[in-house]
């Protein structure tokens, strides 16, 4: 059963990715007409799934399953719609997708909480340059300055969200409290190769990295190419080049990841010795005390690198997201249920990579689980799942769901006895 359902999710993230605004690939932005037809065509597949539907404030997509108990909490499923630009098929539509199919499967069985599926609008950021828009709206963190935000064309935010349909007052006004939330569940590509190298399907996310951003500049003398001596200069270029080998030394030696994703050379020429050069640091680290000491310690390297070359050294951080671990419970259970459909041990793994999850764990417990992708490629027109991991994936999903459905009848007996 599960593997003809797996081909039919695999049919409808085909028909997600022909809503894009690229003629020979994937880019799905906030608040756009595709985002809009998107979400419409999701709306009928939970329709089709026996759940009841509404958007939001922000222009995220819900599907509830109801519970026969009308006070009882919400158990949330989710993932986002939106793309990087010429992306992949399945980054964040594939757990969208999952949990509208596990539901449709658990439709004649009631459940002691409501549970809903969420399309968030938007988690990558494309449009606006800030991510996890939709999550944070329902968790809470909203922040009313985005409203004014440009896109490339000069749109803000407030005015995209008029065009769409939205009110821009509202935005963020309808979110969750905690007490109505049992917690949070996001199945997601893994993004990285660790579970194909494993030969494994599925694997249980123990925590998100913490990530902390920065733009650097180094300033040094630009000077002819042929007649300023080797030692005489102040080559900003060479500068960047040792610090960014400082960096990648550091973060071997730490066990962690940081990664120079920009670098100009500001009035670049062939035959002029570089002056100026601005580039980016991008840091990770599961643990947060890591992360923070790891950054005092580079840009403290970095400065005396420059120091050393005669250079001039600013830094400004413009990005930070705090390490967020996966609840141990839900771990435990998500683990139980992969060893009984896998009949392996399970596999733990952290992500490197951001998630909605990121924000919602600002209103309620998160878990989640991986999906293997070939060779973990992501945010690539190459990212590519196997059918038969998904079939693996929704059976550990409609799993999962039962056990919290057991989980909580036995806690309000107790809490009742």
């Amino acid at each position: 059963m599960e593997q003809s359902i797996a081909n039919q999710i695999m049919d409808r993230a085909d028909r997600l990715a022909q809503f894009s605004s690229m003629k020979d690939g994937l880019t799905r932005t906030y608040l756009s007409k595709e985002h809009k037809q998107a979400h419409q065509q999701l709306a009928q597949w939970m329709h089709q799934a026996g759940l009841s539907t509404h958007q939001d404030s922000v222009g995220n997509q819900w599907g509830r399953k109801v519970s026969s108990m009308p006070n009882a909490p919400t158990l949330i499923l989710g993932s986002h719609s939106d793309t990087v630009s010429n992306a992949g098929k399945y980054d964040g539509n594939l757990g969208i997708l999952l949990a509208i199919s596990a539901l449709e499967q658990l439709k004649d069985l009631d459940f002691p909480f409501h549970i809903d599926v969420v399309a968030f609008a938007d988690e990558e950021g494309t449009r606006f340059s800030t991510t996890l828009i939709g999550s944070s709206a329902v968790a809470g963190i909203f922040n009313p300055l985005w409203l004014e935000r440009e896109d490339r064309d000069g749109v803000t935010m407030s005015e995209a969200m008029c065009y769409f349909g939205l009110d821009p007052e509202l935005a963020g006004k309808d979110a969750l409290q905690p007490d109505q939330v049992l917690g949070y569940l996001e199945v997601h590509i893994e993004q990285g190769p660790l579970l194909e190298a494993k030969q494994l399907p599925v694997g249980v996310v123990t925590g998100i990295a913490g990530a902390k951003r920065f733009q650097l500049s180094v300033k040094g003398m630009a000077g002819h190419a042929g007649t300023v001596p080797i030692d005489m200069r102040a080559d900003a270029f060479c500068g960047v080049a040792e610090m960014t080998m400082a960096i990648e030394s550091y973060a071997k030696q730490n066990q962690l990841v940081a990664t120079v994703g920009k670098c100009d050379v500001v009035s670049s020429s062939v035959n002029v010795i570089p002056g100026q050069v601005n580039f980016t640091l991008d840091i990770r680290s599961l643990e947060q005390s890591k992360l923070e000491r790891s950054c005092d310690d580079l840009l403290t390297e970095l400065a005396i690198i420059a120091q050393n070359r005669g250079l001039e050294f600013k830094h400004e951080q413009f990005y930070q997201a705090e390490a967020v671990p996966c609840s141990k419970k839900l771990q435990q259970t998500w683990g139980e249920v992969v060893t009984e459909v896998t009949g392996k041990p399970s596999e733990y793994l952290p992500s490197g990579a951001g998630h909605d999850a990121l924000a919602m764990a600002h209103l309620t417990q998160v878990a989640m689980l991986f999906v293997r992708c070939d060779k973990g490629i992501s945010h690539h027109p190459a990212e590519a799942v196997q059918q038969g991991d998904v079939a693996v994936a929704l059976e550990c999903l409609i799993k999962m769901l039962i056990a919290q459905g057991k989980a909580h009848k036995l806690s309000e007996a107790a809490n009742h006895g």
